[in-house]
């Protein structure tokens, strides 16, 4: 019988990329986003792949979204909590509260939401437990110029994920984290023409394919509950994080 996931974010990016690969390896993958459009690109007429156009931040919109892949496949083993934006570019000064309180909407609070109701339906099924994997971030380690709420809200992920990974083991839920540099996607297109460095200059900088993200997380999805990847760091080899700043 295989194993199925849903994965947020996952009509453009890495949540496509990783949706995709999921699919490739036979498991049945439901696919969240806000564009219905993009989510049937990612799909591609494969009949494991569940389209659920969704809004990450609106309760409701999760609940429904969920229970449908728990009723179509009887069970969700997995949650890949994927969805995110970034605001990069401006000191905390030159942030108005309005970007900040949308940022920590969408990577905060709809990754909040989107864990609490896989728990539940983990919780709730027979056999009980699963696996949630969260995209942290190398923000969650250490920040880039310019970025306060995009780190402040991978910080919050790291908190969330060491929460879930200690509530789920009575139940066998599984709860890690992966954190990703540099991995080239339309968000990170511009580190491929120059980023600002912590000394102020604008660099290039070294970018991986988003393939080997979407092999990271079908691993860590992969293994039995018995065994968990808390934290994974997959980055482009010689980009700037061991000695940032």
């Amino acid at each position: 019988m295989s194993k199925s996931i849903i994965v947020t974010g996952a009509g453009s990016g890495i949540g496509r990329s990783t949706a995709e690969h999921f699919l490739e390896a036979g498991w049945k993958v439901g696919l969240v986003g806000r564009r219905k459009e993009q989510l049937e690109e990612t799909a591609a007429g494969n009949p494991n792949a569940l389209v659920m156009q969704c809004d990450i931040t609106n309760e409701d919109d999760v609940e429904q979204s969920f229970n449908r892949a728990r009723d179509t496949w009887g069970r969700v083993d997995a949650l890949f909590n994927n969805a995110g934006v970034a605001l990069l570019g401006k000191t905390i000064d030159e942030l108005n509260v309005d970007e900040w309180r949308n940022l920590m909407d969408i990577n905060v609070t709809g990754s909040f939401i989107c864990a609490r109701k896989a728990f539940a339906i983990m919780r709730a099924q027979d056999p009980q437990g699963g696996r949630i994997i969260n995209n942290g971030s190398i923000s969650a380690h250490v920040p880039r110029w310019g970025s306060a709420p995009y780190t402040t809200s991978k910080h919050a992920i790291t908190g969330l994920t060491r929460s879930i990974s200690l509530d789920g083991r009575p139940y066998s839920i599984a709860c890690g984290q992966i954190d990703i540099g540099n991995a080239l996607t339309a968000m990170a297109a511009s580190m491929t023409t120059g980023m600002p460095q912590a000394d102020g200059r604008i660099e290039i900088e070294p970018v991986m394919d988003v393939s080997h993200v979407a092999k990271s997380v079908l691993h860590m999805a992969e293994l039995p509950l018995d065994a968990n990847v808390q934290f994974m760091t997959v980055m482009a080899t010689n980009m700037p994080f061991i000695g940032r700043g």
